[in-house]
């Protein structure tokens, strides 16, 4: 993946938490991760097809998902549907501002919801996974990209 891909995700979390929560994000810098993958309480993944192969998911722990659901302006106690929802806007929203960046070869997939680390959740084989952590209002999360 060309550094000027990974700056497009870079640049779409900070927008996203910009746009959507009027208070930024800290984004760290990325690494690539070759351990097998660590995921929160809630993961969205889109897959990637077209002219780029792979997918970019988020994961993120219930209080950040929560905290984003109340700025939405969501009453109550979150159900898990919800924290799930809210985790598949963030990485659908990221994944679709990137398109328009990367182009019409870049075609992603409806998000899918996982919940706590799934025995048979994996990355694409042979693809790297960029890791952003992101911390935002105490919380943390990570936005992964594993694109070829």
């Amino acid at each position: 993946m060309k550094e000027q891909h990974l700056k497009t995700f870079v640049s779409g979390v900070s927008g996203y938490f910009e746009h959507f929560t009027a208070q930024p994000a800290e984004v760290h810098a990325p690494y690539i991760d070759d351990q097998p993958p660590r995921l929160l309480d809630y993961t969205a993944v889109i897959g990637i097809s077209g002219g780029y192969q792979g997918c970019v998911y988020f994961t993120a722990g219930t209080p950040l998902l929560q905290e984003l659901l109340a700025r939405a302006g969501e009453t109550g106690a979150a159900d898990a549907d919800s924290l799930a929802d809210a985790a598949g806007e963030v990485a659908n929203t990221i994944s679709g501002n990137a398109r328009g960046e990367l182009g019409a070869g870049f075609t992603i997939s409806v998000p899918s919801r996982l919940r706590g680390q799934p025995a048979d959740f994996a990355r694409p084989p042979s693809v790297p996974a960029f890791v952003i952590p992101i911390s935002w209002q105490g919380h943390r999360s990570e936005l992964v990209v594993c694109l070829r």
